[in-house]
């Protein structure tokens, strides 16, 4: 583990009981338990009431203070409507409300997912993945009042877009997404999380990929200096599907997300690439969680951090290898870029590994700019605050470059940088 020196707060209690307060009085102004969702959102909201709200006197909360997701009013969060977007692949705008595909002709190989099935497939990946009793999703069990579900047969020609948009009113914005894979099929999606102030989004995506199924999932999330955006990203891998998750996020003043990955039968391939920028006092969390529960199941994952000002940076990547998955071959690395003497870096690959017969790596670095290389530019005309930027643009370009082709739209690395 690479961490600067840190001292557990004495406040760490009382930011537990302010937020436990702003859970009951969130529940307290939720609309009755209706539809789809009804018996989740009962559950959920009896679960909220026993569970202790994370605090950072609990080890996976340690380096993060929650505290603000309870400076957020206690309510649901109604984004202003917005028109729609022209553009040549399939655009849905999810705003908790409103129902996303309304009016939408869906493209081959896309269906939505209803009744009886939907209430069987929702929850099953979080249960597979072991986050479906945590607090964050019973946080957005309790409050989400809708889910776009959907069926992926065949390969899907075009890109989907996912719009998630907290816009600048003060409130709880939960999403819910499930997303069936069957055998073979390919689908490629983006999804874009935006926010302009104190709001609070609470986002879980469940994706289970049938056996050789492929998904590229891209996660682009600007924020706000008061807004949260906590994250619940499960997802389970017959054998021979490929996942591709690539994420970057920035601006928020809360960033939590937990991307998890169960290989069921082994001889699966995931890749996480993420890329994480705080400035100010902002923090961004990212604790992973990638089982191999078969042989033969590969990984490459790669996590970037930039910390400026006083803001902190925290990676938690857990790889689990139990005894009956020989063959694995995962390789983990964390980078960081510390540009001040009073951000903090926390970082911990970590390989549980229990299988004899396997091809492991996990390695973690923290440094600064390199004072040759902004030499070099320098020498050749360039001043030092441009040269300074053209190597953070390098540094994050090795993650963004991976993002869906549609992102570009989105100028990924100009926003993350506050460039745009």
């Amino acid at each position: 583990m690479v961490t600067l020196p840190v001292s557990m707060p004495s406040t760490a209690v009382r930011s537990s009981s302010t937020l436990e307060a702003w859970t009951g009085d969130l529940i307290a102004s939720l609309p009755p338990a209706t539809g789809p969702l009804a018996p989740l959102q009962e559950q959920a909201r009896a679960a909220l009431s026993e569970l202790p709200a994370p605090h950072r006197r609990q080890e996976n909360w340690r380096f993060t203070d929650p505290a603000l997701l309870a400076a957020t009013s206690p309510r649901l969060l109604r984004p202003e409507q917005a028109a729609g977007t022209a553009s040549a692949h399939l655009c849905l705008r999810l705003d908790g409300s409103a129902d996303p595909l309304d009016g939408v002709a869906l493209p081959a190989g896309l269906e939505p997912i209803a009744g009886a099935e939907l209430h069987q497939r929702l929850g099953a990946v979080l249960e597979a993945t072991g986050c479906a009793h945590h607090w964050l999703t019973q946080l957005n069990q309790a409050a989400a009042q809708q889910v776009l579900a959907l069926r992926v047969s065949g390969v899907v020609a075009s890109p989907l877009e996912l719009l998630l948009p907290a816009g600048a009113s003060d409130g709880l914005l939960p999403l819910r997404v499930l997303l069936l894979l069957e055998d073979g099929a390919e689908l490629e999606l983006l999804q874009v999380h935006t926010a302009s102030g104190a709001s609070a989004t609470s986002l879980v995506l469940e994706a289970h990929l049938g056996r050789g199924a492929r998904l590229r999932h891209g996660l682009l999330a600007q924020g706000h200096a008061q807004a949260s955006l906590v994250a619940q990203c499960a997802y389970v891998q017959e054998s021979g599907s490929d996942l591709s998750v690539v994420s970057g996020c920035a601006g928020w003043g809360l960033l939590r997300l937990e991307p998890r990955v169960n290989q069921r039968d082994g001889a699966a391939h995931t890749s996480l690439r993420g890329l994480q920028r705080v400035i100010d006092r902002q923090i961004a969390d990212t604790h992973s969680q990638v089982t191999f529960s078969g042989p033969d199941g590969q990984l490459e994952q790669v996590h970037k951090a930039v910390a400026d000002g006083q803001a902190r940076s925290v990676f938690n990547g857990a790889v689990r290898v139990p005894r009956q998955a020989q063959r694995t071959n995962a390789s983990q690395i964390s980078r960081n870029l510390l540009l001040s003497d009073r951000a903090r870096i926390d970082t911990k690959p970590e390989l549980e590994i229990v299988a004899d017969d396997v091809r492991c790596a996990h390695g973690a670095t923290v440094s600064r700019l390199q004072q040759d290389e902004l030499f070099y530019l320098q020498s050749r005309g360039i001043a030092a605050d441009q040269a300074a930027r053209l190597l953070q643009r390098a540094f994050c370009e090795e993650v963004l470059r991976e993002l869906p082709a549609i992102a570009a739209a989105w100028r990924p690395i100009d926003r993350l940088l506050g460039e745009a």
